[in-house]
């Protein structure tokens, strides 16, 4: 079963009318109640209204009346400077679907020439298949096979990992051999919908969901978000709790200096958020390792997809209390399962020179496996 978008509608005719930007439905539901705002990451960094999801919807609403004019430049810094993390949406009690009205919001905001070129460059990219077959070659991402059952789940080769991290694909492959890699697989459409794109980033999303058989697994919590909103949650499972419902067993233990290795977790906003999916990941990494829950480990470490190129002194604000809370808790390991968060982790820790190493969840279980070995 397809989950469509909330479309906006057209514009309506009449006084107070509106522009048809937005979904009304979502944005009437909001009750201006403020138990939001201690969620959101730029609210609690400025102590702005403007910069809270409820402050933002006051804007959405002042644009799709007209009270606002389209080229107003606080609707440009603010639908910006939004994250678009969805922590907001978790204590809602409205059931305010607030990241499908920022989706709406930059394809108004960021159309045309006004989406801004680093996001013009990367969706150029990663809609062409062919450079992303040509990162594999180069990189080396988990082979096309055919698993158990050409019917049975398929590993999806994210955009990001396929080039930046190959190491994860493989990984999750060694940990579940009965995965099938089809080849010539393209973007899921998430940098997309949440940059401006949401039509390409829905289009994309089936395209892929046709060429993939069976559940498609994927190694980024962001991506399965995405696809589990335009395909269906039962078409789709994070690898973590790909695991978690298979009844997987880790084996092994991961070891530092003959002791067991203090392991912390980094969710992924929008598995946490969107999909409700937390359990999962740090059962796994308990079973090879010392769990040491970091707090703040649920709130969004910056990377927020592009967020991290288009405002990186904003992005470093958001994840220096993380740092510093991995600092405290004297880390081995801090576990990702998204890859702009794993990079993200990376440059942070490589900045503040901290022993604690990033990795990805599937690389951390077959870590485990090695080290029994």
């Amino acid at each position: 079963m397809t989950t469509e978008n909330p479309q906006p509608g057209p514009p309506a005719e009449g006084p107070g009318a509106g522009r048809g930007l937005f979904d009304k439905e979502q944005l009437d539901r909001c009750i201006s109640c403020g138990f939001c705002l201690p969620a959101c990451p730029t609210y609690s960094l400025t102590g702005d209204e403007a910069s809270s999801p409820r402050g933002r919807i006051t804007l959405m609403r002042a644009l799709e009346t007209g009270e606002l004019p389209a080229d107003d430049p606080t609707l440009a810094e603010e639908s910006s400077y939004c994250l678009g993390c969805r922590a907001c949406e978790t204590v809602c009690p409205a059931g305010v679907e607030y990241g499908q009205l920022l989706e709406q919001w930059r394809d108004h905001q960021w159309s045309g020439p006004k989406r801004p070129w680093i996001v013009r460059l990367l969706t150029a990219v990663v809609a062409r298949p062919f450079l992303l077959r040509l990162q594999g070659l180069v990189r080396r991402h988990a082979r096309p096979s055919g698993g158990d059952s050409a019917d049975g789940p398929s590993l999806m080769l994210g955009c990001v990992e396929r080039g930046l991290y190959p190491a994860v694909s493989r990984a999750a492959l060694r940990l579940r051999p009965e995965l099938n890699v089809p080849p010539g697989q393209g973007c899921c459409g998430a940098l997309h919908a949440h940059n401006g794109d949401s039509a390409t980033g829905k289009a994309l999303a089936e395209e892929l969901g046709r060429r993939l058989p069976g559940t498609l697994v994927t190694t980024a919590g962001g991506c399965a978000a995405h696809l589990a909103h335009h395909l269906g949650p039962d078409r789709v499972r994070e690898f973590g709790d790909h695991l978690h419902r298979e009844g997987h067993v880790p084996a092994g233990r991961v070891t530092v200096d003959g002791r067991t290795a203090r392991v912390g977790l980094q969710d992924s906003c929008h598995l946490r958020n969107g999909l409700g999916v937390t359990r999962p990941p740090r059962d796994l990494i308990a079973a090879v390792a010392d769990y040491v829950e970091v707090p703040g480990a649920g709130d969004c470490c910056g990377a927020a997809g592009t967020y991290a190129m288009l405002r990186p002194a904003d992005s470093r604000a958001v994840l220096d209390p993380k740092l510093a809370a991995l600092a405290e808790a004297d880390l081995d390991f801090v576990v990702a399962v998204n890859p702009g968060c794993l990079r993200q982790l990376r440059q942070g820790l490589r900045r503040t020179g901290a022993r604690t190493r990033a990795v990805h969840l599937a690389e951390l279980l077959a870590l485990a496996e090695e080290d029994r070995t």
